[in-house]
């Protein structure tokens, strides 16, 4: 069902700081930010040969990344997402499996402009998974 490695997330306080990090020390490809008020965050995008990394940082209080900053001071990683080709089919085979389905299990558009969807971490060894429509 899942397909190639999308991107890792990690969370981070200090968005323009990790992204010097990445472009300055590692010398990798970065994009520019992008709030996603929807979703709480802005990302920033590391492009590497063959997967992404995303900075994601708070916006506003009420963000998911704050909670999870709060419970992990130093940041880390927060998420991995996986590429599916039919994000319904996928979310109703992993519901038949007993897989729990973030939200509304409706999914939403996320960075990419595409469906993504998150499933529960503790279904996935304690990994926030999210899958997005290619």
């Amino acid at each position: 069902m899942i397909g190639r490695l999308n991107h890792i997330a990690i969370a981070v306080k200090d968005l323009a700081g990790a992204t010097a990090t990445y472009r300055d020390v590692l010398g990798a490809k970065v994009s520019a930010p992008l709030p996603q008020p929807e979703h709480g965050v802005t990302v920033v995008f590391i492009e590497l040969p063959n997967t992404k990394v995303e900075l994601l940082e708070p916006l506003g209080a009420n963000s998911p990344i704050a909670k999870f900053l709060e419970k992990n001071a130093d940041g880390g990683m927060h998420h991995v997402c996986y590429e599916v080709d039919d994000i319904i089919a996928a979310r109703d085979q992993l519901t038949a499996n007993g897989a729990r389905v973030l939200g509304d299990g409706q999914p939403k558009i996320g960075a990419h402009g595409k469906p993504v969807l998150f499933l529960h971490p503790k279904d996935f060894c304690g990994t926030l998974v999210e899958l997005e429509q290619v």
